[in-house]
């Protein structure tokens, strides 16, 4: 397993981004946003994807290419140049250890749960919850990975590496991550793309970026921003009427949320690795 895993690092390694500067890898970093938000319209926003419930095979065509490809797989390639480069640490980029990992769920999801019971959803079926939950967890994971761990991630390392203090290199990442997530909703179809929910939303952002930069916690501020999407999207389907057919598990919704965690997961853990943790895996193996 251990050669396994060796060998598909190798494999994965891009160098030229490893060799970049601060400034080079943090423009890439931007390079990765508007290609994620262009793909985003060309796949969602242009055709209007989400208006047209029928549309399975465009809706995977998406969620595959442009979240899970772009949003999290290419993602986490660079944050992995990046940390191997020791531009940033995997602690600066909210991947902890197990416990910390775990309390940072804990607390990302009661605020999480706590803010959707507040707001008066249309409901709190859990079977609805768990597949709505389902559906816009591949979603929420390209926005986190881009927005705050690859784009918030570099302008925090590159203040860091400046000599900024910590509170002004937080708070630039946090301003910046959250914005760009506001603005990113443009590429999406109505009415995610008006100017008065790209505003609510770059709001929304802030809250996820307070776990993310503050808290630090990636999979705490994941969880917390899926539930704030949550809400958004079952207030869509009761508008539409549409609630029933979220009342039964969705297999397809199930996989797919499940084929996107582990991608995440499993990059995350087995690939980005600081240059002393890539030496230490290539011994052992």
């Amino acid at each position: 397993m251990a050669l396994i895993a060796q060998s598909t690092s190798k494999a994965l390694k891009l160098p030229f981004f490893r060799s970049l500067s601060p400034v080079g890898k943090t423009l890439m970093a931007l390079g990765t946003y508007v290609a994620w938000t262009a793909l985003t319209w060309l796949l969602e926003g242009r055709i209007q994807t989400f208006l047209r419930p029928e549309a399975v095979t465009d809706r995977l065509i998406y969620t595959g290419l442009a979240n899970i490809v772009v949003g999290t797989i290419l993602g986490l390639l660079l944050v992995r140049e990046f940390v191997a480069s020791d531009f940033t640490t995997r602690m600066n980029l909210g991947f902890r250890s197990g416990p910390r990992t775990i309390g940072g769920i804990i607390v990302g999801g009661v605020l999480g749960f706590g803010l959707y019971v507040l707001q008066q959803p249309a409901t709190t079926d859990p079977i609805v919850i768990m597949n709505v939950f389902a559906q816009v967890l591949p979603v929420s994971i390209a926005e986190v990975v881009v927005c705050y761990v690859v784009v918030g991630g570099s302008i925090a390392a590159l203040l860091r590496n400046r000599g900024v203090n910590r509170y002004l290199t937080i708070g630039s990442a946090l301003v910046v991550s959250s914005v760009l997530f506001g603005v990113y909703h443009f590429a999406h179809s109505p009415p995610f793309n008006t100017v008065g929910m790209v505003g609510l939303l770059t709001v929304v952002g802030v809250g996820t970026g307070l776990i993310y930069f503050v808290g630090g916690s990636f999979y705490g501020a994941l969880v917390f921003h899926n539930f704030m999407a949550l809400f958004g999207i079952v207030t869509s389907l009761a508008e539409a009427g549409q609630l029933a057919t979220y009342q039964q598990p969705l297999v397809p919704l199930l996989a797919t949320a499940l084929v996107a965690l582990t991608i995440l997961v499993g990059i995350e853990r087995l690939f980005v690795k600081s240059s002393q943790e890539d030496r230490t895996t290539a011994a052992d193996a």
